[in-house]
């Protein structure tokens, strides 16, 4: 059983939500929360699967909220549920840890998705969210080097660079060198962010 927090202020919505996931036999809806504040409280007694969370909530962002989050408690899937569709927000969200990011307009069948995309450790990023970072690029996004696939696809797979120095027969810090090229090459602030970016615009 998949168990899902729900973190949402508009009543209408968590009731939406909240029926739609207890309607599907391997889903439940844990427990609904308002506010930053009472998710970390919830979190403290509770370890959900997945947050579905809202980017504004009444007591801070979840931006904010996405970081504190996975700093705490890594293994749980952050799927941000969000109206704002602007690619510096979304790319905040990446850079934070988040899992996904879906509008509040999503089909009842592309929450669930995402949902068991991200209990199986991938992302997903509604079709809309996809074409919303395609186009915010005034160019095309450069491919990766052989050797740059190699690194991201073993990180990917959560080797840690001296295992994938390892794997590859190269010095640790020839594995640290592509890490970082990669981040400046794609303007990303960490590792996480550049996997879930080269996912979404398939260059892995």
């Amino acid at each position: 059983m998949i168990k899902v927090i729900l973190t949402e202020d508009h009543p209408l919505v968590v009731e939406g939500i909240k029926a739609m996931l207890d309607h599907q036999p391997d889903l439940t809806c844990m427990a609904t929360c308002g506010s930053a504040s009472a998710l970390l409280g919830l979190l403290k007694t509770m370890q959900p699967d997945i947050i579905l969370m809202d980017i504004n909530l009444p007591d801070t962002s979840g931006i904010d909220l996405c970081k504190a989050v996975k700093q705490l408690y890594p293994a749980i899937g952050v799927l941000a549920l969000s109206i704002n569709n602007h690619p510096s927000v979304i790319r905040q969200m990446m850079d934070n840890g988040a899992d996904g990011y879906l509008l509040k307009d999503a089909e009842k069948s592309e929450i669930i998705a995402a949902i068991k995309a991200v209990t199986k450790n991938n992302c997903f990023y509604s079709h809309s969210v996809t074409m919303t970072l395609r186009n915010a690029d005034n160019h095309p996004l450069p491919s990766l080097t052989r050797r740059e696939r190699e690194v991201l696809e073993l990180i990917s797979d959560g080797f840690t660079n001296r295992e994938i120095a390892e794997k590859l027969y190269v010095d640790i810090t020839t594995v640290d060198s592509h890490r970082k090229n990669m981040l400046a090459k794609y303007n990303v602030k960490n590792t996480s962010a550049l996997i879930k970016l080269a996912m979404i615009n398939h260059l892995l």
